[in-house]
């Protein structure tokens, strides 16, 4: 999947391209049995109307898994918060299991991945279609393949026939170019049903495989399950295992992923899919967690890496929006009260700044045994913008808008607020106040 969505000819011509495969292994396949030398002849009614059904069905399933939408948000003028993070490219909340797509333009729900042969987000609305397409899909390929294999097994039961008897260079032509495309598509489509059903029975999209991948690999190199790390502002966080919250079970992970409990439907053609709720809770919104972890919200697990990073900037140029609302309200001595607070605080980072650029011990993110947590993690990552799996996958390579993704706070229980503009800030604020007063 690397580098498929960043291809122009291949988001251009992807969608044509798989209908032309399509209608290649679907067609000219029957008009090759039909009217060709080859034995044992032209597939009965029964094989005929068994393949045709699955190809009305795999064409059916591959239309909804291109045009349903991926899913939105929609928030209302009195949202006050939502769970999760905030997304610096919507300027708007961003719920749990969401991530925003480079390609779409916005945050989708339960985002997999952005899949480029469908141009379109693999996501919590879209997902039963595009299981249904895989299954449909493969199910056509292993008719076909049967139907290839007879031809083949009848070429060999006459191989001590004379040529001439046998059917046509041109027939063994379209047989082989068939059974070469329908061996390589089988191969790539079985891999990938096999990719999604573990996902669907485990209730892990594809980007949160990559971010538990990460989580452990930190932990494997750590050789421990927490530590604690003193970052540049003195703050301590504490790094630890999390496990992996959305695991409920294998039914309820299939009947959520499917939109439904009921069995019959969720491989059935015509069946629908999940939506995102429109009050700002329920489907979408939140997720039902195994309670596996101390506390519910820890996942995503923090990326020490990306902790790093933030902290880098010059310290005295991060805005303190907490700092700003509280002032809000302050009246004229009181602001000036806190202005110098504020500059006696920046005097502070300065030095410590300082402290950085001289290298002095102690300021960089160390774990509880004098460790730099840097020592930690994988030395590739430190040129490049992101942690990479063994697949060479990066969350960009998801669809994955990697600029909109926040760094995690200190405590993942807790809300973040860090990056919510302060103007967002005050309007909750006064939506609260009138609450109050109502």
């Amino acid at each position: 999947m690397a580098g498929f969505n960043d291809a122009p000819l291949i988001q251009n011509l992807a969608v044509p391209a798989v209908c032309l495969l399509i209608a290649f292994l679907s067609y000219f396949s029957q008009y090759l049995f039909h009217n060709s030398t080859l034995e044992p002849g032209p597939p009965s009614t029964h094989e005929s109307v068994v393949f045709n059904t699955l190809l009305l069905c795999l064409w059916y399933t591959y239309f909804k898994a291109v045009t349903v939408d991926p899913g939105r948000y929609d928030f209302t003028d009195r949202v006050i918060e939502a769970e999760g993070s905030w997304c610096k490219k919507c300027n708007a909340p961003k719920p749990l299991r969401a991530h925003h797509c480079r390609h779409c333009g916005r945050c989708i729900p339960k985002m997999d991945h952005h899949c480029p042969w469908t141009r379109n987000c693999v996501s919590m609305t879209t997902f039963p279609h595009f299981l249904r397409f895989l299954v449909f899909a493969n199910m056509s390929l292993w008719m076909l393949g049967t139907l290839l294999w007879q031809r083949f097994y009848s070429l060999w039961e006459a191989r001590h026939m004379p040529a001439y008897l046998g059917p046509t260079i041109e027939a063994l032509v379209g047989l082989a170019l068939t059974s070469l495309i329908c061996f390589f598509t089988t191969l790539a489509l079985g891999i990938m049903l096999i990719s999604t059903l573990k996902s669907w029975i485990f209730n892990c999209t594809m980007i949160e495989g990559w971010e538990l991948d990460r989580h452990e690999a930190v932990l494997d190199r750590a050789g421990r399950d927490w530590w604690d790390i003193t970052g540049p502002d003195g703050e301590t966080f504490r790094f630890e295992k999390v496990e992996f919250p959305y695991d409920i079970g294998f039914f309820s992970n299939m009947a959520q992923g499917m939109g439904t409990p009921n069995v019959l439907l969720w491989f059935f053609p015509l069946a629908g899919n999940p939506s995102v709720s429109r009050d700002n809770k329920g489907s979408g919104w939140t997720w039902e967690e195994n309670g596996f972890n101390r506390i519910e919200g820890m996942w995503p697990p923090p990326d020490p890496e990306k902790l790093r990073r933030a902290a880098r900037p010059w310290p005295a140029a991060r805005r303190n929006y907490g700092a700003e609302l509280r002032d809000a309200n302050l009246g004229p001595e009181e602001r000036k009260k806190a202005f110098r607070e504020r500059q006696e605080q920046d005097e502070r980072r300065k030095k410590t700044l300082l402290a950085e650029l001289e290298e002095v011990d102690g300021f960089d993110m160390m774990n509880d045994d004098g460790d730099d947590i840097d020592d930690l993690y994988d030395q590739d990552s430190h040129d490049s913008a992101e942690w990479a799996n063994s697949d060479g996958e990066r969350l960009r390579d998801f669809g994955v808008d990697e600029d909109a993704e926040d760094a995690d706070a200190a405590d993942p229980g807790a809300p973040n607020d860090d990056d919510v503009p302060l103007g967002e800030l005050l309007r909750r604020r006064k939506v609260l106040h009138k609450d109050d007063l109502s």
